[in-house]
């Protein structure tokens, strides 16, 4: 997969100078680049690396001097993480799927396939499941019974969907990723100690010891179009309603979506965050990694979450939150500079007790 600098610069609509003609194969790092690299170097930064490396082109800052850096050509961006954006795009060599449905793959012959789809060996495709045309699905994936993929989805290796699910175009999911499991819900014959506790925030009264009875999830998985889901993430089904993930969301690895949640439009939840059943998130709203979500609350939209955050009741929506309790960020980074001042006041105070007791008494 070849580019010319001017090719690449054209997809980015950016400015390029020196010899366009410039073939390249790969971006690098400024440092590693060599004669046919793309040195991605869009900070002054990296400029020495430029000079005393092989790089012959580089995306470069505005205003660079790039023939002070002994370069030949250069592209300048103004906004480099949208340009490694395109760039990544353009030159990715994939993951060698081949075109066509392998020979050992085990496609239903009531699924519907479409055109230009390519499916990779041991997959399991179910009955009356639907993929739509210029899919890619790798290998021992499984794609169950009533489900339906959209147009250009793309499956790594080891991917599950769960029958019913309903996916939008553009999907993406990572290796290992695991959509429409069965919800962790059960219950006990009688009212539990847990129960028991939830409600009095601490007693568990006279519940005795039960056995967990299962609720089946009645319920699929729903997911919009130009979803992401990372490797090992997992979307559980909903009880009766579907659990759903809007238009354009992205989720990192090692993410747990629960029955019935629904995450609204443009989200980004990041690595190991966990959001238990019935959560109802909006639109446009990020939660760090590792942020924890109770169930049956609400997250407004715009909400931004920082990393280890537990959210355990509702936050309006444009609100930034921190901690655990999650509370807004800068009265969590009051409480955290306070924290930090406790051993000094403890020792002040030790220090002041000792004063006041060495004092004679008072007339």
């Amino acid at each position: 997969m070849q580019y010319t600098i001017q090719q690449i610069a054209d997809s980015l609509g950016a400015e390029c100078q020196g010899d366009t003609g410039l073939t390249i194969d790969r971006a690098a790092e400024p440092g590693d680049a060599g004669l046919t690299d793309l040195a991605m170097a869009m900070s002054p930064k990296y400029a020495d690396a430029l000079t005393g490396g092989k790089a012959r082109a580089a995306v470069l800052w505005e205003g660079a001097d790039w023939q002070a850096m002994g370069l030949q050509a250069a592209i300048f961006v103004k906004r480099p993480r949208m340009a490694m954006a395109g760039i990544t795009s353009m030159l990715d060599r994939g993951q060698g799927i081949e075109p066509g449905i392998h020979p050992s793959a085990v496609i239903d012959p009531t699924a519907e396939i479409g055109a230009d789809v390519s499916i990779g060996p041991l997959t399991v495709v179910g009955a009356r499941a639907r993929i739509g045309a210029g899919s890619v699905i790798g290998a021992h994936c499984t794609i169950g019974i009533d489900a339906v993929l959209g147009e250009q989805a793309w499956l790594r290796e080891m991917v599950s969907i769960g029958a019913r699910a309903q996916i939008g175009h553009r999907f993406i999911a990572q290796p290992g990723a695991r959509i429409g499991g069965d919800g962790f819900s059960f219950v006990t014959p009688e009212v539990s100690g847990a129960e028991n506790a939830r409600k009095t925030m601490g007693d568990q009264g006279e519940a005795k010891a039960q056995s967990w009875l299962r609720i089946h999830s009645l319920g699929a998985v729903e997911i919009g179009d130009d979803v992401e889901v990372g490797s090992n993430c997992t979307v559980d089904n909903g009880t009766i309603r579907n659990t759903r993930i809007g238009d354009g969301s992205k989720l990192d690895n090692l993410v747990h979506v629960g029955h019935n949640t629904r995450v609204g439009r443009d989200c980004l939840l990041c690595g190991q965050t966990g959001v238990s059943g019935s959560v109802e998130i909006g639109n446009n709203v990020v939660l760090g990694g590792q942020t924890g979500v109770v169930d049956n609350i609400f997250i407004g939209d715009d909400v931004i979450s920082g990393g280890g955050t537990k959210i355990l009741s509702n936050v309006p929506a444009g609100r930034v939150i921190m901690g655990y309790p999650g509370i807004k960020m800068d009265t969590h980074t009051e409480i955290y500079k306070a924290q930090r001042r406790l051993p000094r006041l403890a020792r002040d105070v030790e220090a002041l007790k000792k004063a006041v007791s060495k004092q004679a008494p008072s007339d």
